[in-house]
């Protein structure tokens, strides 16, 4: 049974690992293209489509979804569940989705001054933006922070495990989508975004769960 939970466990770390390191050949891939401006007229034909679906109603709607991949508004989020994690005594929990979100707002800003890459100009937009462009910090930030708490949730509700990420994931889809629909970003930005959230995120998750096996592992060698 031991052995069970043990190779389910290697098996588990070793697709993160792997996820990670696809992510990151992916983030390369449409860094080096990007850098030689062979994106752009894929870029603007898949906003161009967008554009056409927009309505009124629409644009609210998507208003508001943005809304929810603001780095302020994450932060705040992040703060309460921080102070929730702490009330139980989930120490590591806490600093870890602290490091998780500051880490992903400062690595997403400092990509984005060394790349340089301006904002679309397709259309008059209804939201105001600063900032250079690649990568799409709403879908990178966005995808650590709800994706590290919905990790934290299946943990403590295993039975709604696919629940869970299925929510997460729908949500983290619909923030890089409404980035795209309101023209504030390029389709490889948002993708980029993405696949660099996703190594930053594996990266803290492994990292919180191999310093739970190292506690564990010390309350055993004491106990013994």
């Amino acid at each position: 049974m031991r052995w069970r939970i043990f190779s389910l466990i290697f098996s588990i770390r070793l697709m993160g690992l792997l996820l990670s390191a696809l992510a990151l050949w992916v983030f390369a891939q449409i860094a080096d293209e990007v850098l030689e401006q062979e994106t752009q007229t894929f870029d603007q034909s898949i906003l161009l489509a967008i554009r056409q679906m927009h309505t009124p109603i629409g644009d609210r709607i998507m208003l508001g979804i943005t809304f929810l991949g603001e780095p302020v508004f994450l932060l705040l989020i992040c703060l309460g569940i921080g102070i929730r994690l702490l009330y139980y005594h989930r120490r590591s929990q806490a600093t870890t989705l602290g490091i998780a979100a500051v880490g992903a707002i400062g690595l997403n800003y400092l990509i984005k001054v060394l790349f340089g890459r301006a904002r679309p100009q397709l259309w008059n937009r209804i939201v105001d933006v600063g900032q250079y462009s690649f990568p799409s910090g709403h879908a990178m930030i966005s995808l650590v922070i709800y994706g590290f708490i919905g990790y934290l949730i299946a943990k403590r509700y295993p039975r709604w495990r696919a629940w869970i990420f299925t929510l997460t994931i729908i949500l983290i889809i619909a923030i890089g989508f409404s980035r795209l629909y309101l023209g504030v970003h390029w389709p490889t930005d948002v993708v980029a975004g993405y696949a660099a959230g996703v190594v930053w995120l594996m990266t803290c998750i492994l990292s919180l769960e191999m310093w739970r096996i190292y506690r564990s592992s010390g309350r055993n060698s004491q106990s013994d």
